[in-house]
């Protein structure tokens, strides 16, 4: 086998959390003297700056990011988990922000924490994209997984989203739930509670037309 597909379920904690991310794997002749190729289903989205909408993924792992401090493919000990790992721990991380080259040296600094928690709501919400793409359009011999993925995370997938629209920081949703949040109030913007209100309309009609129950959170706002 030299074709593999992978499915990455986004963490807590994360402006990725609980989204369904897939990746085609290919394995070429020189594997594993040479990495895998592994190409990302975007749906045209841009989530993340190593995951490009063409599909292009920049990992060191895979050969197609160059840093000083990164790890390489090593043919003795590099494996595909291990590429996967790194892609959720390391890309689809709760700062993406600081993915950007350069921009990780803001972080920890005023004006650098203000840009990351603004670069999670764009990412929540091109998030939230994803997901009517993946339910729309679900990969081939995938559609079971993608409904029982949304199906089981619809609650905390909404729920989510109304806790952002009162005001708490994308990220703290579970860790805020049920045990106040006024310390994080300040955390979204305006706009962004806006355009979540606008998403989350298109997401319970995409779970429901997938049969998935969302009657408690129709109407809301």
């Amino acid at each position: 086998m030299d074709l593999l597909r992978a499915a990455l379920v986004g963490a807590p904690g994360t402006p990725y959390h609980d989204g369904l991310f897939f990746f085609d794997i290919y394995l070429p002749p020189e594997y594993p003297y040479e990495p895998p190729s592994v190409y990302y289903q975007s749906g045209g989205l841009r989530l993340n700056p190593n995951l490009y909408e063409s599909g292009k993924v920049c990992l060191s792992l895979l050969n197609t990011w160059t840093s000083s401090d990164t790890e390489v493919w090593n043919p003795g000990s590099s494996t595909i988990l291990q590429i996967l790992l790194s892609l959720q721990a390391l890309v689809l991380n709760e700062k993406p922000y600081s993915n950007e080259a350069g921009y990780n040296k803001q972080l920890g600094r005023a004006e650098g924490e203000t840009n990351s928690v603004s670069y999670n709501e764009n990412v929540f919400l091109v998030t939230c994209q994803s997901m009517l793409y993946i339910l729309r359009k679900p990969p081939k011999h995938f559609e079971a997984l993608v409904k029982e993925h949304f199906s089981k995370n619809a609650e905390t997938i909404f729920s989510a989203c109304n806790t952002y629209m009162e005001g708490a920081r994308v990220g703290c949703a579970l860790e805020c739930s049920g045990n106040g949040h006024d310390e994080h109030i300040e955390g979204s913007s305006t706009g962004f509670k806006i355009m979540l209100a606008k998403l989350l309309q298109k997401l319970v009609e995409a779970f429901s037309y997938q049969g998935i129950d969302c009657s408690r959170f129709q109407g809301k706002k």
